[in-house]
Formats: structure tokens, sequence, C-alpha cells
């Protein structure tokens, strides 16, 4: 059950602003200590196993689009997310030529409807890497802090993969991993070509059981769409909605936090928010706040919260929250394999993403950028969607007859179809996805003048690529290159170049933004405590990736969710001490 408005007069012991994966594991753990809780989401509860919410296995003609990609769902009509880069209403700014496109996702289970569940932990370099190359800084703590709680994730959520003994690729506790498709095959084999190493992913997908509530994979294809079976991982089908059965948590959904209220003391004392439907703004009381909003979302709260004890915001006297604003690098490339063209029509469909992947595999020390990347690949014959066979004219002169002529088809009617149905099946492509250096310059702040259609001050970004991120662009694409040609495949388009920053993709197009609120031992220099906790106000407190020091060359989200873990045992904790 979730509600729309509850008086003013209600209070609880703690309140958790977002439903994505921090906050959901907050709620979940909190909740199980005997806490009263309540999950305020700006956006509306969501069931992939409802109908009414049910995308999976939705052919493209069930949709008016044909399964094309809307404002609100810019992955695809039938992708699980409704949110986006842009929503009405809800602007946000730049400065001067500033880059960063912003997603936010509004709904309960935030952005962990729609993503790879590629569920990666970071290694023991990931929280020392100024230690490493003298870039940004050192976290407050380190692997052996986290390892218990990774442990816990996996265990409680499941994900498959194997074990491969490499120090900052820590193994886990894993299910059985799929087999490879015919596509990985190949592309496996142009890795080993260039001794590069191309292992089992390790997805947060069920290939077996692990609790009667939730159904393994049945390897449709569309973990993109939400699973009807909870077969993967989603913060609302596996941590808010079991929390909400067990009596003790309220979910506020429709409900757009403007800021966190505090008393003369600067304590925190609950949030006041805006319920979208009938645009009145409501106050909830708490002894504890949990902001789990998403790195940016929670920055903006924060900046907007000010009072006589916090004039520059709550937990901001050092002036830090917002800066050292970081998204992961992306760059792509693809091709098509001629020996793959024309093939048998089978089922090969697997788990809704990856089955191989491939982990930072080089020392930096001697390359001309400090931080590494991995690899990610995609291919087979996947139910066709939207825009199929609408780059035939690229990709025609690779089809031959049975003399080993060009295609004789023409751009359209049957001969296009026959085009097509040779085609497919045979194309592969390959992203990287790394770590980009902390810097204080880039950051999001209150923009002063502009406001959304809540009354709400929204945030301006300043973001600007560098030379280390550039560099590592360039390094995949010549990598792309290489796996591409000794898999024996024909490289699609032309290379990207200096113009183009390699095929750099814009800040924030990632969507793995982090280190708004970055924790550190020093109050001048951090937002947040080792764990987690505001140094201006010790009853509130970040589990989203705001409170990350540096992103690693991993997706973030198995250290939001371990993260999140340990902060909440340490809030249990500390509320019975009565230190908060």
């Amino acid at each position: 059950m979730s509600f729309q408005i509850k008086s003013s007069g209600d209070s609880y012991d703690v309140i958790i602003v977002g439903s994505g994966a921090g906050g959901g594991m907050a709620s979940k753990i909190l909740s199980e200590a005997g806490l009263s809780v309540a999950v305020v989401e700006a956006g509306g509860d969501f069931d992939p196993a409802k109908e009414e919410d049910r995308t999976q296995l939705r052919p493209p003609w069930e949709s008016p689009r044909r399964g094309a990609g809307t404002q609100i769902r810019p992955f695809g009509d039938f992708d699980a997310a409704i949110g986006g880069w842009e929503i009405d209403g809800e602007p946000y700014t730049r400065k001067g030529d500033s880059e960063f496109d912003w997603f936010r996702s509004r709904m309960v289970g935030g952005r962990t409807n729609h993503w790879g569940r590629i569920s990666l932990r970071f290694g023991p370099n990931d929280f020392k890497r100024a230690s490493i190359d003298g870039l940004g800084d050192d976290w407050p703590i380190g692997y052996d802090d986290v390892k218990p709680y990774y442990d816990k994730v996996d265990k409680l959520i499941g994900v498959y993969g194997s074990k491969e003994g490499i120090y900052n690729e820590p193994d886990g506790f894993f299910l059985p991993p799929p087999k490879p498709r015919l596509h990985e095959l190949y592309l496996k084999k142009g890795a080993s070509s260039a001794s590069i190493p191309m292992i089992p992913s390790r997805l947060s997908i069920l290939t077996r059981p692990i609790n009667k509530d939730r159904g393994a994979c049945f390897f449709c294809r569309q973990c993109n769409r939400a699973c009807q079976v909870y077969a993967d991982f989603s913060a609302g089908t596996c941590l808010v909605h079991p929390a909400m059965k067990q009596g003790k948590v309220d979910l506020f959904t429709h409900s757009m936090v403007r800021k966190v209220t505090s008393d003369d003391s600067g304590k925190a004392t609950g949030v006041s928010f805006v319920n979208v439907k009938d645009m009145k703004e409501y106050k909830l009381k708490s002894n504890v706040v949990v902001l789990g909003a998403s790195a940016c979302e929670t920055s903006r709260i924060m900046l907007n919260s000010k009072s006589k004890t916090h004039p520059n915001g709550i937990g901001n006297s050092s002036g830090v929250l917002g800066h050292y604003l970081h998204d992961s690098t992306g760059a792509s490339r693809s091709g098509i394999i001629p020996d793959m063209m024309g093939r048998e029509r089978y089922n090969e469909d697997g788990t809704g993403g990856m089955h191989m992947y491939t982990p930072w595999w080089l020392d930096n020390k001697k390359l001309d950028f400090a931080r590494g990347y991995h690899i990610e690949y995609g291919g087979g014959m996947g139910q066709p969607g939207y825009g199929a066979g609408g780059n035939m004219d690229s990709m025609r002169k690779y089809i031959t007859d049975e003399f080993g002529k060009p295609s004789p088809n023409g751009g359209y009617g049957e001969g296009l179809k026959k085009d097509i149905r040779q085609i497919y099946g045979s194309t592969v492509g390959m992203s990287g996805r790394g770590e980009s250096v902390p810097r204080f310059d880039n950051y999001c702040e209150i923009d002063p003048t502009v406001v959304d259609k809540f009354g709400i001050p929204v945030l301006r970004f300043n973001y600007k690529w560098t030379d280390q991120e550039i560099n590592q662009a360039k390094h995949m694409q010549d990598t792309f290159e290489e796996i591409l040609t000794g898999s024996g495949a024909q490289l699609l388009g032309t290379k990207p170049g200096a113009d183009t920053l390699y095929g750099l993709a814009a800040p924030g197009r990632i969507i793995h933004e982090v280190g708004t609120a970055r924790m550190g031992n020093d109050p001048k220099t951090s937002v947040l405590n080792s764990n987690s906790q505001a140094h201006d106000c010790k009853n509130l407190f970040v589990v989203d990736a705001g409170s990350f020091v540096s992103q690693a060359d991993k997706n973030p989200t198995w250290t939001i969710l371990a993260l999140s873990w340990r902060t909440s045992d340490f809030i249990v904790s500390e509320l019975k001490k009565k230190n908060i």
C-alpha cells in the first residue's frame, strides 16, 4: 500500500528519501531492526508482476510506437525506467558551455528497474587510488571494511559469476553463470588474440532460485523491462515491497522532497515535501533522516535545506557539497561478423545482459591516463526492436549472393527484408565503461533564478572532461578495433577521432554519477564521515552514490547496496547507544 498524503503530525524513527538501491536497502535493514520507517518517493509505485505495470514479453505491436522511446521512457516504450534526462516541469541548467545530462527515475525502485544488472565489487585499489596515482583522494575506508557487506548483498540478492582470483576484481558468492552465446565466443577469440581477458559476467540475475519469493530467470533477455517473477534485482521488488509486508514501513509516493527540516540546534527533524497530485506542501517528522535520492538529487535537497544553523545548506559547512561530481566514461564501437550471417534461427536469448565481460587488465603507470575501464559486449539474435534494419545502407556491402557478388536487393520491399534476415544475428558491439578522476571543479549547485513546477530551486551543472578521460576513450577505441578484427568482424562506421573526443559520451549519459556529498575524515574537505553520517548533523545520513570519494572501473550499484547496509547497521547501533 502506498500513501499520497499523511498529516503533518506523523512521526517516524527514520525517514528515507528515495527508494532505489540505497534507500531500498536502508528500508529493509532499518525496518527489520524494529524501527518505524517512512519511505518518501517522488514517483509512483511500480510492480512488474502487476498487469498494469508489466511490459515484459509484450511484442512491439502492442505499443502505438512499436516500442520506440519517448521522453519519459527514452530507452524504449517497454523499458521499465520512467523518468529520463528531460522531465516536463523539472528542468536543470548548465553553466556556460558545460555538459551534463541528468537522468532521473520517477518510480519506486528508482533506476534499479532499468540497468544492466552488472554487479561488481570495488577492489582494494579502488578505495586507495590517490595513493597509487596521486590524483584525487583516498576513501576513509578500505575494501576490508566493505567486504562483509558485499558478502551479505551477494547472498541476499543473488549474483551469477565465476571465481577468477583477480586481485582488484574481487570474487564473491556466485550463482552459476550462463554459457556464452555464439557471438560472445567469436568476441572471446578476438580478445584472446589480443591477450585481453574475457570472463563470465557478474549480473544480479537468478540463474537458480534463492528463496520462495523470487523465481529463477527464464531467459527472455528482457531484464530492462523489469521481471514479473522477480528473477532480476530491482530495489522495489526485492527490498522495499518485502520490507512493507512486515508492517513497519509506510510508502509515500508522488512526494517531491523540498528540504530537510531542522531545529535551532541544527538537528534534522524530518522533511518537507510537495505532493505531486494536489501540489500542496506537507511535513513528516523523524528522529533520523536518510537521503538516498541519487547523488545529485540528494545534494539538491541538502543545498536547499538552509537554516540559521545551516546557512549554506545542511551538511555544507565545508562548501564541498555538490562538488567532485563525476560520471563513468563511456565509448562504443560495433562490427559485423560475416561468418555469422544467414545462420540458423534458434532461441539464444539468455539473460538480459552480457554473458561475458572484460575487467580492467592493464597497469595505468604504463599508459597516458590514470584510471581503467571494463568492456561490455552485445550481439546475438534477440527479438528485433524498433528501428531494426535502419542502417542497412552501411551494411549491405557485406551481403553477397551465391556467386560472392554484392547483394542485388534494393533498399525497400522484399529485397530489403531478405537483406535484414541475412544480417540478423551477425552484428556485435562493445562499450567501455571507465573511471574518471574526481575534480572539485566538476559540480552541481543551486541555480539562483530557476525553480521547477513545485517551486523548488533546481540544479545547475558545471562539468568538463579532461585529458585523463579523453585519452582513456582513445585507448578504448584502439582496443575495440583490435578485438573486433581479431574476431573476424568487419568494422562498422568510421573510427571516432579527436574531433568527437574519440566517441566519449557526454557526462551524465552513462548514469553512474557519484561523489557530490563525499565521505572523509576531515570535515573541512568532506560532507560525510566514514559511516556516511553528515559531519554537521549527526542524525542525517546519505546512502546513495553521493558518498563516494571516487568511482571505479565498475558499476556503482553493488557498492551503494553494501554501503547502505553498513550505514544502516551503524544507525541502529547509534540509536541503541542514544548517540543520535
